[in-house]
């Protein structure tokens, strides 16, 4: 673990029964950095979010926030981070500045002090206006700015922040995106869930890719897109086009698997160069293979996790924890 490190895990297992929902995962997050966990549900990104937030006990494997060990002195990580989870974790009887008061009281502020702390993190997150509405008058994208005022009571220096977008609206999302990185610029590090590309792509430093509880790639967004190819060759096979054949071609060609969706025909292509694009084509005319469309673009993040795991970022089954709706900001 470097010195600079401010979430530090090796080997972390956790098991639901006989499902292993985190299945050996190490990673290592540099302070000042927002490090992205991309992955469907299902993948173990929450379950290894409660477990480096000391909601869940550790099976196997160990971490450290701020060289501080998980395991053994879980009441001093509790003092070093903050944690939004998926779901609201404020009262809907009480207004905007009566949650954040109150959570300051129970995080050991004088009441002066907590009313202060709520006043300036209404204003930080634009909610002042709204501060003395029930939360039963919030709009979604107000509800997961209040939540995360509520984590930021005491300053922390690492905030977890588990798929804080979900739900919202493309504005709202980006008003999260700018108060995220409003955040990191105060220097705060963020280490973020999501199963959003192109969040992940807007937003994190470095990103690791999580898929059935296993870590399958790290790296910035630039690698690993870089890793599947400079450049991304999109076709659309015609009607009652042999895929196969197609398949065979693209293969002999560029030396790589092709990406294939065969309900609608689309082929991504990974290419060494953009100019390989016209040997494939020519390939695919020779052997009398119709397309319907073609485009050359960079690689998408969407590229990178349908190469590294096979499948679409898209819901799955089993679930990423038991217990889906317990709030995580009980966590100090």
């Amino acid at each position: 673990m470097t010195i600079a490190a401010s979430v530090y895990a090796d080997g972390l297992v956790k098991n639901f029964g006989e499902f292993r929902a985190v299945d050996g995962i190490a990673l290592e997050v540099g302070q000042g950095e927002i490090f992205g966990v991309l992955g469907p549900n299902g993948a173990g990104k929450t379950t290894m979010l409660r477990m480096l937030a000391t909601l869940l006990p550790i099976d196997a494997g160990h971490a450290r926030v701020f060289g501080v060990d998980v395991a053994r002195e879980p009441h001093r990580v509790r003092q070093l981070v903050g944690v939004t989870g998926q779901y609201a974790s404020v009262d809907e009887d009480l207004t905007a500045t009566e949650n954040l008061w109150l959570f300051g009281r129970l995080q050991g502020l004088r009441s002066a002090e907590a009313r202060s702390t709520a006043r300036e993190l209404l204003e930080q997150f634009g909610l002042e206006e709204a501060a003395k509405r029930p939360l039963s008058q919030f709009s979604g994208g107000m509800r997961r700015r209040l939540d995360l005022a509520a984590s930021l009571i005491t300053r922390p220096p690492l905030i977890f922040l588990d798929e804080p977008t979900t739900g919202l609206d493309p504005r709202t999302r980006g008003q999260m995106w700018d108060t995220i990185r409003g955040l990191v610029a105060d220097g705060c590090t963020i280490m973020l869930t999501t199963q959003y590309l192109d969040e992940a792509d807007q937003l994190a430093d470095r990103i690791a890719v999580i898929d059935h509880g296993r870590k399958v790639a790290e790296g910035t967004p630039d690698e690993l897109k870089t890793s599947v190819g400079n450049s991304t060759l999109q076709l659309e096979l015609a009607a009652g086009a042999d895929q196969v054949l197609a398949l065979e071609i693209v293969q002999r060609v560029v030396g790589r698997e092709p990406v294939l969706t065969p309900e609608s025909g689309r082929m991504n292509v990974p290419l060494d160069t953009a100019d390989g694009a016209a040997d494939v084509l020519i390939g695919l005319r020779q052997a009398g293979v119709q397309i319907t469309s073609v485009s050359v673009a960079k690689p998408t993040l969407d590229e990178v996790f349908l190469t590294l795991t096979g499948h679409d970022n898209d819901n799955e089954d089993q679930p990423d924890e038991t217990v889906r709706d317990e709030p995580l900001l009980e966590v100090r």
